[in-house]
This record gives structure tokens, C-alpha cells and sequence, in this order.
């Protein structure tokens, strides 16, 4: 019964919505920018970031409209993250086998410069983010979507330096199959946990109906 948030979830605080709200504006605006920069670079990894931060913002915006619902409600949310977080994976295998088939190059300056403007939007969001990473899967879904952003940003910089001295896209490739994994990753784990609260809610809905919950209605 614990899994069933008895107690006001953290997620419908003030706080937190202010929180999702700063991580939606910051990540619509890296999409613009990385979109730009990826396609002019010929990056798959510079875009497949691009399409990351588009996701993100629509999973911030999409929290933010079940915060204050009950938990099946959140963890719908959660399941539908998931299942995009997994699409998102499955797009950059194909981007990466088709730049492999194109022999494109991809333009190094612009994939560090950019990547490490990326690095620092995520982990200024994931900062913010870090103490709210434990709460139900809806939550643990934007930590970890956030925490993969980060982790992918310092990689596609590693790409630039990677492809700057060895003169190949190789290191753009192997950065993009890293970023789809994480994305593989974090669905089976958002969708896995999504699944359990689901199944847990349906047992007793009304359970998630506690009489604190309107105080933030």
C-alpha cells in the first residue's frame, strides 16, 4: 500500500511544477538550437540530441498536466514516455545506419560547441530535478530522461574531439549507439514501473483519492 502515495505526491508541489515548467522552456529552445546546428554539421548524434530535447519538452508538458491527478493517471503519463523514449532509441539506430550507408562527415567544431551548450542546459534541469528522482514513475521518468540528456551531451562532445582526430564519422556513429541504449534503457525501466502502478491501481482506485490531494487542486 505504500506504492499507493497515502501522503500528498511530491509532484503535485508548487515547487516541482515550477521545476517542470523551467525544464520545458530550456528544452524546447536547445531543440532549436540543436536542430539547426545537426543538420548543418551533418551530426546524427548533434540531431539525435535535437530530437531528445524536442521529446523531453513534450514529456515535461505532458507531466504537468497529471501532476495533481490520481497515481494511475501519472503513471499512464509514464507509460506513454516510456513507449516514446523507445521509439526515440529505435530512430537514431536507423539515423546512424543511414549516415554509415551515406559516408557523410560530420563537422566537429560545431558538434563540441553545441554539445557543450547542450551539457549545460541538462545538468542545470537535472539539478533541479535531483531531489524530486524518487517519487512515482512519472517522476523517476523525467530524472531519468533528464540524467540521459546529460550523460549524452558530454558524449557527443567526446564524438567531436573523436572525429576531429581521427578524420572519420565513427566516433559520431558509436556516440549515437550509446544514445539509443540509454533510450532503450530508461523505456524498459519507465514502462516496467508504469506497468506495476498500473496494475497496483487497479486493485483499489479509490485508494489514490486520499483527502490531502485537493489542497493542491
Amino acid at each position: 500500500m505504500d506504492s499507493c502515495c497515502p501522503a500528498p505526491p511530491p509532484s503535485a508541489s508548487p515547487d516541482y511544477r515550477r521545476v517542470l515548467w523551467i525544464a520545458l522552456i530550456v528544452n524546447a529552445a536547445m531543440f532549436a538550437v540543436e536542430a539547426g546546428a545537426g543538420l548543418a554539421a551533418g551530426s546524427v548524434s548533434l540531431q539525435a540530441d535535437a530530437l531528445d530535447f524536442l521529446g523531453d519538452a513534450a514529456n515535461y508538458g505532458l507531466s504537468l498536466s497529471v501532476l495533481s491527478l490520481a497515481l494511475v493517471w501519472r503513471a499512464r503519463a509514464a507509460l506513454v514516455k516510456g513507449v516514446t523514449m523507445g521509439l526515440f532509441g529505435i530512430w537514431v539506430i536507423g539515423a546512424a545506419a543511414m549516415n554509415v550507408l551515406g559516408d557523410a562527415m560530420p563537422h566537429a567544431p560545431t558538434m563540441g560547441a553545441v554539445g557543450f551548450l547542450a551539457l549545460i542546459a541538462n545538468v542545470g534541469v537535472a539539478l533541479m530535478l535531483y531531489r524530486y528522482r524518487e517519487g512515482d514513475a512519472n517522476m523517476r521518468s523525467v530524472w531519468l530522461c533528464t540524467r540521459n540528456d546529460a550523460i549524452g551531451n558530454a558524449a557527443v562532445m567526446v564524438a567531436a574531439l573523436g572525429v576531429l582526430g581521427t578524420g572519420t564519422l565513427w566516433p559520431d556513429i558509436a556516440v549515437a549507439a550509446v544514445m539509443a541504449s540509454l533510450a532503450l534503457s530508461a523505456s524498459y525501466l519507465t514502462i516496467r514501473s508504469a506497468l506495476a502502478e498500473l496494475n497496483g491501481g487497479a486493485v483499489a482506485p479509490g485508494a489514490h483519492r486520499d483527502p490531502h490531494a485537493h489542497h493542491h487542486g
